[in-house]
């Protein structure tokens, strides 16, 4: 695997938002990827965007009574 074939996902998780910024593999720019809603569904729909792209997903986020559900969710 290539770093060009990663995105890196820094997610700032909250109750009711999760606030989403993405860095590629190759020139490492982090640019503000939005504001998702914070529940499954709506992280189900970003997901689903972000495979689209084919690349291979790092996700780093804080830990913390949202963390460790949606670390949970993305590992199911």
């Amino acid at each position: 695997m290539t770093s060009s074939n990663i995105l890196f996902i820094g997610m700032d998780v909250h109750k009711e938002s999760i606030e989403i910024a993405i860095a590629d593999g190759t020139n490492h720019e982090v640019r503000r990827y939005g504001k998702i809603g914070g529940t499954h569904d709506a992280m189900r729909k970003t997901l689903r965007k972000l495979v689209s792209q084919g690349a291979t997903l790092h996700f780093c986020y804080e830990a913390g009574p949202c963390g460790y559900e949606l670390y949970r969710y993305l590992v199911s």
